[in-house]
């Protein structure tokens, strides 16, 4: 691990950081400066020039690389990366409890989880740590991007394994609620248990047919709607990526707004017109460090309508 960063957070996001080899006989003549290596190792990511002509590559002590600096093994250098521009995402981020430990949030949908690829400032850790001022803020699970509801997050890294633990060993209740079509043929309740995968590169999960099953939820009415739409409350017993969207299409109820399932629909990230009508509404556990039950619910309801101007 590398020593404290002499960079703060920007945007609320880690600067990254990167170590120069050590010296070895595989490589008797080293690069010539720390500007050699560092161009050699990110030239295709950034401009590496401008960088070092600006001061924006640190060592540990907060001193600025230059270029003609001789190389140096076994040396730190922390960096900022310059981020895309990214479309607002709108919506409020409830704030629906917070202590000591935990936050507990319900999102929008639209708004990723944690910053990666084309989401970064529009993510949950992003946003929460820049407001909440709470620059360890991080997630104890995972929503999809286009889910709602709640997510609960660890205030400070010496919280999160505790936390963390409970979801791993499945001791978290999870109650969804989905709208969908109504089956006035389909007895319910039901429980849908089969193989799901989901391979890389590939947008939609898969069921395996004769394998044993590692997906499990209960599908409950909640409520009718009108004389299409119905409410209905998700128990997953499991909590395979696409799970609960996989499980209702298996039921002939896709979820409505779904822009996977049953077909991939073209629709461009940065449109927040027509959200999934699924909602992650309530969340209970025993917790793990005072023993008191904790029980969350969700301030939205379905149908959910866009948050966009």
């Amino acid at each position: 691990m590398p020593p404290r960063s002499p960079l703060p957070q920007r945007h609320g996001l880690d600067p990254a950081w990167m170590r120069t080899p050590d010296l070895d006989r595989s490589r008797p003549d080293p690069w010539p400066t720390m500007g050699a290596w560092l161009d050699e190792r990110l030239h295709e990511f950034l401009d590496v020039e401008a960088f070092l002509a600006d001061g924006r590559f640190l060592y540990a002590d907060g001193s600025a690389a230059v270029g003609t600096d001789p190389y140096r093994p076994h040396t730190f250098v922390w960096f900022h990366r310059d981020l895309r521009e990214e479309a607002s995402v709108p919506g409020t981020i409830h704030v629906i409890h917070r202590d000591e430990r935990i936050v507990v949030i319900d999102k929008p949908p639209f708004l990723a989880t944690i910053p990666r690829g084309r989401h970064v400032k529009q993510s949950v850790v992003v946003r929460m740590r820049a407001e909440l001022g709470l620059p360890e803020l991080s997630p104890l699970h995972r929503l999809d991007r286009v889910t709602s509801g709640l997510l609960i997050l660890a205030t400070e890294k010496r919280w999160r394994a505790a936390y963390q633990t409970l979801f791993q060993r499945g001791e978290v209740s999870k109650v969804y609620r989905a709208m969908a079509p109504v089956r006035e043929d389909l007895e319910l309740p039901a429980t849908v248990s089969n193989h799901l995968i989901k391979r890389r590169g590939h947008l939609q999960a898969e069921i395996l047919d004769g394998m044993p099953a590692n997906s499990e939820s209960r599908i409950e009415l909640d409520s009718v709607l009108d004389d299409s739409r119905a409410v209905y409350r998700l128990t997953p017993r499991t909590g395979r990526t696409h799970q609960l969207r996989m499980h209702m299409l298996s039921l002939d109820i896709p979820i409505s707004g779904d822009p996977l399932y049953p077909e991939v629909q073209d629709i461009s990230v940065d449109d927040f017109a027509h959200p999934l009508q699924l909602l992650a509404s309530e969340l209970s556990f025993t917790d793990p460090v005072d023993g008191t039950l904790r029980h969350f619910e969700s301030v939205r309801s379905l149908p959910l309508v866009s948050e966009a101007d």
